[in-house]
């Protein structure tokens, strides 16, 4: 009975995890970010920041929601470079099943031998989140996990 009852729980119980890889495209001289964030959360934080309801799924002002989302992701998604803090340029971002692909690019970045990640995405949403974390420099892949409160990573190539 009590194998039953946990199983239940887990099955039940939410959980809370975005994933977001960074990886150096050499050739185009960029980092090439994604995250992917279940969307219903993305959207309630947004909402929770901003004071203004949006829907992601079916927007009536999809500017609108680009601007917030853009935003958004610049407030609680830091890169340094090097050492050298980046400047996110927002793409925009896609719906596949309950996720968000948002897109996210920076420009001039000839080689990479550091990268530093700050993440705390949904974390004033969840004290549970976990943010993992992929990067891809020069086809190697280095991985990390960040469990609330952690938002840090740095990353030597």
């Amino acid at each position: 009975m009590l194998q039953f009852i946990f199983i239940l729980f887990t099955f039940f119980h939410p959980f809370y995890i975005s994933v977001t890889e960074v990886k150096h495209n050499a050739k185009a001289k960029s980092l090439e970010i994604s995250t992917k964030i279940f969307f219903d959360d993305l959207e309630k934080d947004i909402e929770n920041e901003s004071n203004t309801n949006i829907d992601i799924i079916k927007p009536s002002n999809k500017e609108l929601v680009d601007v917030l989302i853009s935003a958004y992701l610049k407030k609680h998604l830091e890169i340094k470079a090097n050492g050298t803090q980046v400047k996110l340029s927002y793409l925009g971002y896609e719906i596949q099943e309950d996720a968000a692909w948002c897109y996210l690019e920076v420009q001039n970045v000839n080689k990479i031998t550091t990268i530093e990640i700050n993440n705390n995405t949904l974390y004033n949403l969840h004290k549970e989140q976990i943010n993992m974390l992929n990067v891809i420099v020069n086809g190697e892949r280095q991985s990390t996990k960040l469990d609330n409160p952690q938002s840090r990573a740095d990353f030597t190539f």
